[in-house]
C-alpha cells in the first residue's frame, strides 16, 4: 500500500531559521530519505517552496479564479512529503514517528486511495 507523509509546518517557521539552520534541517531530512530508500520504502520525496510562491486555482461555473500566495487564512503549510510503499498503516505511522520533522512539525499520514472512498 502507498502512504503519504505530509510535513505540515507553521508558516513562520522557515523565516525564523537562519540560513544555516535551514540547510541543517534540510540535510537531516535528506538523510532520512536516503535511509528510507535504502530500506526499500521510499517511492518519492520532495520539499515544497513556501506558500509565498504558491497559486491557488478554482473553476466555478466555468469561471477561473486565481489567488496568489501567501494565503491570509492559512496558519500552516505543507512543506514537503515522503511517498512510501508500506505493508500496513502501522508501519507508515512508525516511520512518521522516526521522521526528524516530527520534532518541529506535524507529520500527517495519509493512505493513497481513490476519491470515492
Amino acid at each position: 500500500m502507498s502512504y503519504l507523509l505530509l510535513i505540515v509546518e507553521p508558516l513562520e517557521q522557515r523565516r525564523a531559521r537562519t540560513p544555516e539552520e535551514g540547510r541543517a534541517a534540510y540535510d537531516v531530512m535528506l538523510r532520512f530519505a536516503d535511509d528510507l530508500r535504502a530500506r526499500g520504502l521510499l517511492v518519492a520525496a520532495q520539499s515544497l517552496a513556501s506558500t509565498d510562491e504558491a497559486v491557488r486555482v478554482e473553476v466555478r461555473g466555468g469561471e477561473r479564479r486565481i489567488v496568489d500566495g501567501p494565503f491570509a487564512e492559512a496558519k500552516e503549510m505543507v512543506g514537503g512529503f515522503y511517498l512510501l510503499n508500506c505493508d500496513r498503516e502501522e508501519e507508515a505511522v512508525a516511520i512518521a514517528a522516526e521522521c526528524p520533522a516530527a520534532q518541529w512539525c506535524t507529520v500527517e499520514v495519509r493512505r493513497l486511495a481513490p476519491c470515492y472512498e
